[in-house]
């Protein structure tokens, strides 16, 4: 399955979550899309389970299929499965330019990594998943320091994550340290999603 490029909107009322993190789209219409929205039939365990899941695929903007290998490489690892899984999705690329304040969603995040406008330690990197470590710095090229939708976003921003640091001089950003659970996402139930994939 490819990832989703569809009306974001629709998603978010489907799910009954803001998935660009505004809450713009549950404003006006906070029920299901359709003829029957709202009237919905009350999900079951499963569908909660799966309902979490979507929430936060959605989220990051991934294929389902890239989604699970990041699951099962979590569920390999020490710890917390479903923080381990959360904390590798943060560390992200597109994720991280996007809590920089870089872009104004993750998807125009994602849009300027894949364009070979984001730099990372100063080279350049242009895949969306690549997997940052703490202490490395993220800058902008030359030439997206001048795009409007740049400029517009950074102006927008009102606070950034304690996990990342931002100099306004040199446009560049550092993932400080690797984030708490409780630092990001905090609506989200980590747990339904491990029971969801180990049923």
């Amino acid at each position: 399955m490819s990832r989703y490029t569809g009306p974001s909107w629709k998603i978010s009322r489907r799910l009954n979550y803001s998935i660009s993190g505004t809450g713009k789209e549950l404003a006006k219409r906070a029920y299901a899309p359709g003829q029957h929205g709202k009237n919905a039939a009350k999900l079951k365990e499963y569908g909660i389970q799966k309902q979490e899941k979507q929430r936060v695929r959605f989220t990051y903007g991934m294929s389902e299929k890239q989604f699970r290998k990041v699951f099962d490489e979590a569920s390999r690892m020490n710890g917390v499965t479903g923080t381990n899984f959360m904390k590798l999705l943060e560390r992200r690329l597109d994720n991280i330019v996007y809590r920089l304040g870089f872009a104004a969603t993750r998807a125009q995040a994602r849009q300027l990594v894949n364009h070979g406008h984001i730099l990372v330690d100063g080279k350049k990197v242009d895949i969306a998943s690549y997997r940052l470590s703490a202490g490395q710095t993220i800058s902008l090229s030359a030439k997206a320091k001048d795009f409007a939708i740049v400029k517009a976003a950074l102006e927008a921003v009102v606070s950034r994550p304690e996990y990342v640091s931002y100099d306004e001089t040199t446009f560049t950003g550092t993932l400080v340290r690797i984030p708490e659970r409780d630092e990001f996402l905090t609506d989200i139930n980590d747990l339904l999603i491990v029971e969801y994939y180990n049923r």
